[in-house]
């Protein structure tokens, strides 16, 4: 069992910072790397307005990625083709994502907008396999409530460390591929630079699958055998019956954005409010600390005080680390401070969530009459993308509106351009994090003892159908 703990951890860990690099630096990349001088506002706000709206097209063809999945029979179970297949090809997509595409990004515009989109698009389908496969195996591994909190408290532990160690050695490995391959000196960072981190992130991400491949194994009962081959035309069906998936859904998507655009937007406060870009990194090491912290404390806490008090007593704790950070100013320490306060709950709250909508499968098999993994557990890599599209287009609109791009420096900010950027860090998703706690408060009813019920009322119910059968065959 350690070894599957393991393997499903070393997973998150490279599909998270796989995650992180793709929703919050490739903005970064294309404002400040990929399109400088004359015209690069237009051309970034291209290649973004691109992003979202290929994902948004793309978002509503993941229940039907889902059925894929549930659809899938191979001699190594129906998820870990699609985690191995969508690493390979995600892995080669990032990389090309994070360069200039051979040139074209200086020679020919039109054709690198043409080309990017191509590549984006392949990119973006095969990491929807991988991301799918990857959570609906979650509910493979084990149908009962405590074994999986187990298997996504390490999933999530693995994951935590991935996308937070992102942040640790982003600028480190950009100066230094900089320096490398571009002789550059200082902290300067060049499009080599960030070609090459991109290299290290694609390989940490397929090891990453790899392990998770050759280390687990999905678990047989009698309630996962009452599966059948799920139709495209019914994987919506599936979702919108599901009134409990569809509420937590609600409240995900808003929690999610909200805390998406302040991470992404927390880079641009270091190099352009505060003026030191470096002290950023320090981030990544205060976070991935409390990471190791959160995270294993979620089965004690969750057995105290519920699924439902750690969403919405996490929500309330990151409104007061945003409170915090809007009284930090130019304070590096208050803002570590205020980072710290606004994190720390944040890998709970998502084990929360993801909890409960992996307990759905069971409600829904309740409800409905059959089981759907892969279709039910592509909500919550369905809503992380769709956060993650519309916060690439909120930060990159929030950079070019508060005049953060470029060489800009923390003088250069006015006081409006600071407004707008205050505006969408911290104002906007305040908002969101209460309207999100408000609704897993009121239409959540799925808890942890009523999960536990369903599965017994559906072993109770498989048996009794079982032995009919068994009778009525002989």
């Amino acid at each position: 069992m350690i070894k599957q703990y393991l393997s499903y951890a070393l997973g998150a860990f490279g599909h998270d910072a796989f995650y992180a690099t793709l929703n919050t630096y490739f903005a970064i990349f294309v404002t400040s790397a990929l399109f400088v001088g004359k015209g690069a506002a237009a051309e970034a706000g291209i290649v973004t307005t691109m992003v979202v709206v290929i994902r948004l097209i793309e978002i509503a063809f993941d229940p039907m990625i889902g059925g894929m999945v549930d659809n899938t029979n191979t001699k190594v179970g129906k998820f870990k083709p699609w985690i191995l297949a969508g690493a390979i090809v995600s892995s080669v997509g990032i990389i090309l994502m994070f360069s200039s595409l051979f040139g074209l990004a200086d020679s020919n515009t039109s054709i690198y907008f043409l080309v990017f989109g191509i590549v984006f698009v392949i990119m973006d389908i095969f990491y929807s396999f991988k991301d799918i496969a990857f959570w609906s195996m979650l509910p493979a591994l084990s149908v009962d409530s405590k074994t999986r909190n187990k298997f996504g408290t390490i999933g999530r532990f693995g994951s935590t460390l991935g996308s937070q160690g992102v942040i640790m050695v982003i600028t480190p490995l950009v100066v230094f591929f900089s320096q490398t391959f571009s002789g550059s000196h200082g902290d300067t960072q060049t499009r080599a630079g960030w070609l090459g981190f991109a290299i290290v992130i694609g390989s940490v991400s397929l090891l990453g699958a790899l392990a998770t491949y050759f280390g687990t194994k999905e678990q047989t009962s009698l309630i996962r055998e009452n599966t059948e081959q799920t139709r495209f035309r019914d994987v919506f069906k599936v979702i919108g019956e599901n009134d409990q998936l569809m509420w937590l859904a609600f409240s995900y998507l808003l929690f999610a954005l909200s805390y998406v655009v302040t991470n992404s937007l927390l880079i641009y406060y270091f190099r352009y409010v505060i003026g030191n870009a470096g002290a950023y990194t320090l981030v990544g090491a205060i976070t991935a600390v409390l990471g190791i912290l959160s995270v294993p404390l979620f089965p004690a806490i969750v057995s105290k005080i519920t699924r439902k008090g750690v969403y919405i007593g996490g929500i309330a704790m990151m409104l007061i680390g945003y409170v915090l950070f809007m009284l930090s100013g130019t304070n590096t320490v208050m803002v570590y401070i205020a980072d710290a306060i606004f994190f720390f709950p944040y890998p709970m709250i998502f084990l929360a969530a993801l909890m409960t909508i992996t307990d759905s499968v069971e409600y829904g098999q309740y409800k409905n009459g059959t089981r759907n993994e892969s279709v039910t557990l592509s909500v919550r890599p369905l809503i992380d993308k769709l956060a993650g599209a519309f916060s690439t287009g909120i930060v990159v609109f929030a950079a070019v509106h508060s005049g953060m791009t470029g060489n800009t420096k923390p003088s250069d900010i006015t006081a409006h351009g600071m407004f707008i950027f205050h505006s969408f860090m911290f104002y906007m998703p305040m908002i969101l994090l209460v309207v999100a706690a408000l609704i897993y408060q009121f239409k959540i009813t799925l808890s942890e003892k009523k999960h536990a019920e369903i599965v017994r009322e559906l072993e109770k119910k498989l048996e009794t159908e079982k032995d009919e059968e068994t009778a009525e065959a002989k």
